[in-house]
């Protein structure tokens, strides 16, 4: 099953759409090799917009040499004619980097660090909360992504496109309603029959619906950015409280793209501590991202927060149903609640850093909100919302 020019002009425009572009916006669109026939038409819809596209495209083959053959030091300089570029950008677009996303499992983590603190300038244009650059993420099924998550290629299509189909406004009344159980919140309490049991502080924080639109609103109060497949309602709780466990049962390592397993993570005062935390599948890796990332921070924030709390989500997008190790789409899936920890800055919150990284609970996670007036409000009772 391959996807059709009408699928393929559908997901473009609802691209451009989330874009929320305006006449004369200079928007940078990249992906890989593979995407290209969707870039082509992302960029002839930013053109029908009145927007100035310009594509950027890379291989696979050409990323795994990159890491193989070029010294981490010099993958450790800032690319200045990017920053330069990013600069003059007011709309950046991403697609899926890789065809195979393997290929990542087998780059050194150096190689992959010294990237990282190579793009620290780039990492400020597109994550400062009032001079960011609008940018939107989406996903995009092949083949070999697929036989990478262990699923057939037609769900991860149906997920992936499906999940993009959805109305912004059916995303939006949703998520509309789910907030309405929020108003006047203190704290939430989450917990499950597999080990997931937290509460969290999100007193006068901004509830957040993301329905695949980069309103004026959203630019307004800095939430400059978007993932494609939408459908969740997320916010920054506070950074330095909250206690718990939380069971992720599949994620994907932030760095390596490593399938990580059964993630037992406790965190305390809204830290995640390392040393307890547990998987039985590339727990190294887990680990080794958080460390590395946390080593880069400290060259540039200050508090360092790589592993404090950044963002408590749950998930409404009706047409994905289950979690494949896709982080994109499993933190959409409803009747589930993810929690990331790092970077949280740009929708509402106060912490700058490299990392920002989603674990999604298990389907049927109960939710309760406590209001400032004591009054407890049952919101999702085993994966159902009440």
């Amino acid at each position: 099953m391959t996807h059709n020019k009408k699928e393929i002009a559908q997901c473009a425009r609802s691209i451009v759409r989330t874009s929320n572009l305006s006449k004369g916006d200079a928007v940078a669109i990249r992906g890989g090799v593979h995407t290209m026939e969707l870039l082509e038409e992302i960029a002839l819809e930013c053109y029908r917009k009145g927007a100035m596209p310009m594509i950027l495209i890379s291989s696979d083959s050409y990323t795994r040499r990159v890491f193989e053959e070029i010294p981490a030091s010099t993958l450790a300089t800032t690319p200045k004619h990017m920053v330069a570029m990013a600069k003059e950008c007011d709309m950046y677009i991403g697609l899926e980097e890789f065809d195979d996303p393997s290929i990542a499992e087998r780059f050194p983590r150096k190689k992959l660090q010294a990237r990282q603190k190579a793009n620290l300038p780039l990492h400020e244009l597109f994550s400062h909360p009032k001079k960011g650059k609008k940018w939107l993420y989406a996903g995009w099924p092949t083949r070999k992504a697929a036989k990478h998550l262990g699923i057939a290629y037609s769900e991860f299509r149906n997920i992936v496109v499906g999940g993009i189909s959805v109305p912004p406004e059916q995303l939006m009344k949703t998520g509309r309603r789910l907030g309405r159980k929020f108003r006047g919140a203190s704290w939430v309490h989450v917990w499950d029959d597999k080990g997931t049991d937290f509460r969290v502080k999100i007193e006068g924080r901004y509830l957040n619906i993301d329905d695949g639109v980069i309103s004026k609103q959203d630019y307004d109060m800095g939430d400059r950015g978007a993932n494609l497949p939408a459908g969740e309602l997320f916010v920054a709780p506070h950074e330095t409280v909250g206690s718990g466990t939380l069971f992720s049962p599949i994620t994907r390592d932030r760095m390596s793209d490593k399938i990580v397993t059964d993630a037992h993570l406790s965190f305390k005062s809204g830290r995640l501590m390392l040393e307890k935390t547990t998987a039985s599948r590339n727990l190294d890796a887990l680990l080794s991202s958080f460390e590395q990332c946390e080593a880069v921070d400290r060259t540039k924030f200050d508090p360092v927060r790589t592993t404090n709390l950044a963002e408590l989500g749950i998930g409404f997008n009706p047409k994905i149903k289950r979690a494949i190790g896709y982080i994109l789409t499993d933190e959409k899936v409803s009747g589930t609640v993810h929690v990331a920890f790092g970077l949280n800055k740009g929708y509402g919150g106060k912490s700058d850093s490299t990392m920002h990284w989603d674990f999604v609970s298990a389907p049927g996670a109960n939710i309760e909100v406590e209001r400032t007036d004591g009054e407890i409000v049952p919101v999702m009772e085993k994966g159902k919302f009440l």
